[in-house]
């Protein structure tokens, strides 16, 4: 397996239902775990995550809920309509409902279809194709 140059690691208030979520309902896969820790690390097409249950080693300061606040996290999917009604089926609650966004890169436009919805954690993850 090759790693990213840059994997979020995130900290999470139950690792299993961090798992579930990515793993059932956006499709991640486990590529590795350490039940002991209490970390898991996912990726969806190139798209790579590590999460960790909150522990206090890696705290800099108190953790409130959303934990995520600030954070947006794009990662591009192959099938960001088939991820969408994915994410319907399950009832989960988007942020940001699938539409085409525009956004100027100095003289270009760049173009893209996304969706942002907010994990178990409040991380908010937006899924552009």
């Amino acid at each position: 397996m090759k790693f990213n140059s840059l994997i979020p690691e995130l900290t999470v208030k139950d690792i299993e239902r961090t798992k579930t979520f990515y793993t059932d309902v956006l499709g991640f896969t486990v590529e590795y775990e350490r039940e002991e820790d209490r970390f898991v690390f996912l990726s969806l097409e190139g798209n790579q995550l590590m999460f960790e249950q909150e522990n206090g080693n890696w705290n800099t300061g108190v953790l409130e809920y959303p934990y995520g606040r600030g954070v947006n996290f794009e990662m591009r999917v192959s099938d960001v309509d088939g991820l969408y009604e994915t994410v319907l089926k399950h009832g989960i609650p988007v942020f940001r409902e699938l539409r085409t966004s525009h956004y100027r890169n100095d003289d270009e436009d760049i173009i893209q279809k996304e969706f942002l919805l907010l994990d178990p954690d409040g991380y908010l993850l937006r899924f552009t194709d």
